[in-house]
């Protein structure tokens, strides 16, 4: 493919409707050519096999083989082709999971015609794009704990919880209230997602958050 060549394109979305509107936009470009379509994820990736397009638009939620499972398939396979996602979608659980699948760029469906046909120019030259309105969120969420993350403190906590301490032993260790003890425990039983102090320790445990009782010295 030499500068000049049109971007060969193919659309995945689960909507005809939706299809016919995008083709349409970008048949309106010169720089762009419409070499396939397809209606879900799995038909995606082999109509990928077949055209070796330049960039796929992949909508997210559709029956059968969705987009980011589609999009890590395709990274996985090794082929190299970038995907621009566009969908309605904007949570968390879908842009997050989108891009640790391979995603190049995240684009939402009500953006303007000019921003879509900038942001598949972009990924097509390795450049990665997300919506403006997405950037801060996904900031908010890249500075959050990660599930299941555990503060010094509340490690201190499970570790006396761990070898048998109760809360006014645990207290006493760690010159602290009764009441922050079981505030730190409410906080550990949520981020372990358990509901008692047996099954918070054993899930401390199976998580490589607490060392086990033969790996600790004396």
């Amino acid at each position: 493919m030499t500068a000049s060549d049109p971007v060969r394109l193919i659309i995945v979305d689960d909507h005809p409707i939706v299809r016919e509107g995008l083709r349409a936009a970008f048949g309106n470009e010169p720089d762009f050519t419409v070499v396939g379509e397809a209606g879900d994820g799995a038909e995606a990736l082999t109509l990928v096999d077949r055209v070796a397009p330049d960039v796929v638009l992949m909508d997210l939620r559709m029956p059968g083989v969705d987009g980011v499972t589609a999009i890590r398939r395709l990274r996985e396979s090794g082929r190299g082709v970038p995907v621009l996602v566009l969908t309605t979608y904007d949570s968390d659980g879908d842009v997050v999971p989108a891009i640790e699948a391979g995603a190049a760029g995240y684009l939402l469906k009500d953006a303007p015609t000019a921003e879509l046909l900038d942001a598949v120019r972009a990924v097509h030259r390795g450049t990665s794009v997300l919506s403006p309105a997405l950037v801060a969120r996904l900031m908010e969420h890249t500075r959050r704990p990660a599930p299941g993350s555990l503060t010094r403190r509340e490690l201190q906590v499970l570790q006396l919880v761990a070898d048998g301490a109760g809360n006014r032993e645990a207290a006493a260790a760690l010159f602290i209230s009764e009441a922050s003890i079981k505030t730190h425990l409410t906080h550990i039983y949520n981020k372990l997602d358990v509901r008692d102090r047996a099954a918070a320790v054993g899930e401390a445990y199976r998580r490589g958050l607490l060392p086990t009782p033969g790996d600790r010295t004396s």
